[in-house]
């Protein structure tokens, strides 16, 4: 199995590679660390159609390495992680400080991980980690490191110098490279609406939605110029709420029309510009939706809004599913189950994963969720995961 899926990713790589002789690639331009499309999806099919219901059902699921393995923390990858990949192929990982100690032993852990995932599903896993610069930055913000922590985007933001904003992109995406990291939960597309809130503060560049915009794609193509794809959050929204999803319930209180005004136009500007993440929030829209169902694990945010009415058609990576506003609701298998169904891509980081992976197979085997679903999300993943 994994050396048909493989030879069919060469095969696909091999064709891209000859239609493209000559031509121009714009990945600065757009946003994201390859936006290259498939003449044909008929590749990419085959690769998807090659997998098991168990590989694809993997692949959906981006965890911390302790999830997989059973160790405190994971500061390196050997044979356990090998023999756990080996198991179940999980689309990726993401990784925190602790996690992170040297140079030298972030690379050596990085490189083995994408070997272990290369031969056994033949395709890369997505290495991931929150690293948007000031308050959240699990890299620079060690001390471990020989790398310039570029500040807070409230900063960049007040500068009013988009210039600013490329630079912290291109600095954090040179590092994040280095190491071996090819996806970073950022930029903050959070539009400061609400003056109390403290969440994104700091994290975002401000309370104008156009420089909001403008700054969080700067920040997405100097991320690309270094192949490191990113990951625009809080869809839709966290600078309007009050509360803190990490805690528990968080909500905003504004209609469709007042967030199309605001919280929504730097999302779109990243969809027209062909953002190939988003992640939406545990952000309940109690106006939009007509329930406190969080956004992540809401049809009517992701299905019908983010991709029937703003037109985007990549991936949508959750929130992580640990923190308080799913758990405090919904067991792992319940939140990972809703979160596809909503139409969600990526489950990110399952309090519990091998609960929320069974959960998933389970909701397919009984028609809770069908094959097709599944096969939407992945083809969506393969499809990045062949330009990696």
């Amino acid at each position: 199995m994994k050396k048909r899926i493989r030879s069919l990713a060469i095969l696909l790589s091999a064709a891209l590679l000859l239609g493209c002789v000559g031509c121009r690639t714009n990945s600065a331009d757009t946003g994201s660390a390859a936006q290259t499309k498939p003449t044909t999806t008929e590749e990419v099919q085959n690769i998807v159609d090659s997998m098991s219901l168990e590989e694809k059902v993997a692949q959906l699921f981006l965890v911390q390495p302790e999830a997989i393995v059973d160790i405190g923390t994971a500061t390196a990858a050997g044979d356990a992680t090998k023999q756990a990949i080996n198991k179940t192929p999980v689309g990726g990982f993401v990784y925190f400080s602790d996690n992170l100690q040297s140079e030298q032993q972030v690379q050596d852990m990085l490189r083995n991980v994408q070997k272990y995932s290369e031969d056994r599903i033949g395709l890369p896993a997505f290495l991931s980690v929150d690293e948007e610069g000031g308050t959240v930055a699990r890299v620079a913000s060690t001390g471990r490191f020989d790398v310039t922590d570029v500040g807070d985007m409230a900063d960049i933001g007040a500068s009013g110098d988009v210039d600013q904003a490329k630079q912290a992109g291109d600095t954090i995406g040179t590092y994040l490279s280095d190491l071996g990291f090819n996806l970073d939960f950022a930029p903050d597309a959070d539009v400061l609406t609400n003056p109390d809130n403290t969440v994104v503060k700091k994290r975002s560049f401000g309370s104008d939605p156009r420089v909001v915009s403008d700054m969080s794609l700067a920040v997405a193509q100097g991320l690309a110029q270094h192949q490191v794809y990113s990951v625009y959050k809080h869809f839709p929204g966290h600078g309007a709420t009050a509360g803190d999803t990490h805690q528990g319930y968080a909500y905003t209180d504004k209609t469709l029309d007042e967030l199309k005004q605001s919280e929504l136009i730097p999302f779109e500007n990243a969809i027209q510009n062909n953002a190939a993440f988003i992640m939406a929030a545990h952000i309940s829209a109690p106006h939009v939706t007509g329930d406190d169902t969080p956004a992540s694990l809401s049809k009517t945010m992701i299905t019908d809004i983010l991709r029937g009415q703003m037109g985007y058609d990549g991936i949508v990576v959750t929130d992580a599913m640990n923190m308080g506003a799913v758990t405090e609701q919904y067991t792992s298998a319940q939140a990972a189950v809703k979160a596809l169904q909503a139409g969600a891509d990526l489950v990110l980081m399952p309090e519990d994963f091998q609960e929320a992976y069974q959960g998933v197979l389970d909701a397919v085997k009984d028609g809770t969720l069908t094959e097709q679903r599944i096969n939407e999300s992945v083809t969506r993943i393969v499809k990045v995961k062949v330009h990696m």
